[in-house]
């Protein structure tokens, strides 16, 4: 990086204009969060619309802010109505809760602000040094190593989740089958288009997404029949008393969550849901106090905060230098990439470097905005979660039809959104996860192109992709994925085979 790039980055960050959409997005990606049931990818969708009329840095400084507050303020309401804001604060919302009513709701929301904003820090760093490095790596790669970067990244997407591996197998092949819609690559000639004029260049990411992440849930707050929760504290005290004294005290959780997330964030598929679940139990295994675990105890918050947004900052990593998403939420931050001419890929760097260092300025900016405007959300907290939801999500409704009509200025997108929403709502409640369906869609046109490419290259020759370096030990790393489910059941069986004899 020069000088030059540098100051040209400073430049375009601190415009006004960008730092207004920072401090919006900011806010909205706050209220989002707090809001049970409007998880912070569906901020994101949300904010596409609006991201397609603006230029590529604050696009994409919006998508980076409101996500990283949506993660935050998820734990709102986890500890003031023991229901997780968003699926990151699910791990530590009964702990969380359980320091309310012990008169601790201030302690419980400062360490998970607090801690999330340096955890986002220490993310964000690591993307900073790893990032060009990892693209000097990647301008070796050619279409044969990119090919089992690919298929890495979606099998990884199957294994890394909460979901059975059948299940989010189902959904992946899914997505690679929306991935097929459109003009085959090479001949051009149409595929699954149904006669439809629409689809001979593919389904639209953005429309597709809005319509998975957001009227799904909508569709899921009208058949929800629970009764609203009751707040457990109607005052919050100084969320700031005592953090330096949990600093001093909790320094390697701090550093294990910071670390775990950013590793986790990398992995595709993974999301701070995972890395928020990890964290917290190889909290609780390191524990000199894992007793007090589940009773209100501070310190699975603290690692788990911080794993939360860490974890934000990793799953760039993959995206900016490879052009795999490492979470749903990078899923459709390419999406606007792609939008904006900002190919992402090792060329990047090259092409458009003042742009991905400004990008990572806003990352540094949004963690440390984070601390003044939480307290602030923190303080209206309890006005927040009594908003009537049933006026909210119809304005959501509406917005999701305007922004994905003013796409294209056409009533497919609209079509696309209503379809995807129920689509994804009746997979959700059957069990199947969305994000492998995303993580295909993405990444299926990504597949073929370079397999395509590769087998013209090689004159047909599938052996190819096996004697290259590169490409053979990511060969290697898909296949022990792939198979690591089928050697743990192996051997479980060979291991339960003499006790059944016994």
């Amino acid at each position: 990086m020069t000088y030059a790039v540098m100051m040209q980055a400073i430049g375009l960050v601190f415009d006004p204009y960008v730092l207004l959409v920072i401090f919006c997005s900011a806010l909205f990606g706050l209220f989002v969060g707090c809001i049970p049931g409007l998880t912070a990818t569906m901020a994101t969708a949300l904010l596409v619309p609006i991201t397609f009329f603006m230029p590529p840095v604050p696009a994409v400084a919006a998508i980076v802010t409101a996500t990283a507050m949506a993660i935050f303020s998820g734990d709102i309401p986890g500890a003031l109505l023991r229901i997780p804001g968003t699926p990151a604060s699910a791990a530590y919302t009964d702990e969380a809760y359980q320091m309310t009513l012990k008169g601790q709701a201030e302690v419980a929301l400062g360490a998970g602000l607090v801690f999330s904003a340096i955890g986002g820090l220490f993310g964000t760093i690591v993307m900073i040094f790893f990032s060009p490095a990892l693209a000097d790596i990647a301008l070796q790669f050619s279409s044969f190593e990119y090919f089992w970067l690919v298929v890495l990244g979606l099998a990884g997407a199957v294994f890394i989740g909460n979901s059975s591996i059948l299940k989010a197998s189902i959904s992946l092949l899914l997505g690679l089958l929306i991935a097929c819609i459109g003009l085959e690559n090479p001949a051009g000639h149409p595929r699954f288009t149904m006669g439809l004029e629409q689809l001979m260049s593919g389904v639209e990411l953005i429309p597709m997404m809005v319509g998975m992440f957001a009227v799904s849930e909508l569709l899921r707050y009208i058949t929800n029949m629970d009764p609203p929760a009751i707040i457990a504290t109607e005052k919050v005290g100084n969320i700031f008393s005592g953090m330096w004294g949990l600093l001093k005290k909790y320094p390697w959780p701090l550093v294990r969550g910071s670390a775990l997330g950013t590793i986790i964030g990398i992995q595709p598929g993974s999301g701070a849901d995972m890395a928020s679940w990890m964290s917290y139990a190889m909290s609780k295994k390191f524990s000199k106090e894992p007793e007090k675990f589940g009773t209100g105890h501070v310190e699975g918050i603290v690692e788990s905060g911080a794993a939360n947004n860490s974890s934000l900052a990793g799953a760039w990593i993959p995206a900016i230098v490879f052009g795999i998403p490492g979470d749903s939420i990078t899923a459709i931050a390419i999406g606007v990439l792609y939008l904006k001419n900002m190919n992402p890929g090792p060329m990047i760097f090259v092409n458009n470097p003042e742009n991905i260092y400004a990008i990572f300025l806003v990352f540094i900016l949004a963690n440390i905005i984070m601390i003044p405007l939480g307290w602030l959300t923190v303080r209206v907290a309890t006005k927040i979660l009594r908003v009537a939801r049933n006026l909210l999500m119809p304005t959501i409704l509406l917005f999701c039809i305007v922004g994905s009509f003013a796409i294209n200025n056409s009533v497919w997108g609209v079509v696309l959104i209503l379809f995807f929403g129920v689509a994804a709502f009746v997979l959700e409640e059957n069990g199947f996860p969305v994000a492998p369906a995303i993580l295909g869609v993405v990444l299926g046109t990504m597949m073929e192109e370079n397999f395509v490419t590769s087998m013209i290259k090689s004159d047909g020759d599938p052996l190819v992709f096996f004697t290259r370096p590169i490409a053979m030990w990511l060969a290697a790393g898909t296949f022990i994925i792939l198979l690591w489910p089928v050697g743990t059941w192996l051997i479980q069986r060979l291991r339960g085979k003499p006790a059944a004899g016994a």
